[in-house]
């Protein structure tokens, strides 16, 4: 079986039109700008591949649900909110140059 397929006149007028469209100069960056993209997805894919192999050898318990309380809507509609307690009011300052609180002792 040929490598390509039988299918070399078509690559041969592919990589004319690629050279003609970017030129000679941006090619070197064509072809690393694609190298990093396919390094970058075999990478993810394999830290994908080796989660998924994780995830399935380690066997993890099954959640066991929590025990619910039923409560009557009576008791939970009789629960009044909490009284909040009573905001301090801050102590007004003295005026500048004159005698402070902690100067009157």
């Amino acid at each position: 079986m040929d490598l390509i397929g039988g299918h070399l006149p078509e690559l041969i007028i592919l990589l004319i039109v690629i050279l003609i469209i970017w030129g000679p100069g941006k090619l070197p960056d064509l072809g690393a700008a694609v190298g990093r993209g396919i390094r970058e997805f075999r990478n993810a894919s394999a830290e994908t591949r080796e989660s998924v192999q994780n995830a399935m050898a380690t066997p993890q318990e099954a959640p066991t649900p929590a025990p619910v309380h039923a409560t009557p809507v009576q008791a939970a509609a009789s629960v009044e909110p909490e009284a909040a307690a009573p905001v301090a009011q801050p102590e007004t300052a003295a005026p500048s140059g004159g005698p402070t609180p902690s100067d009157a002792g």
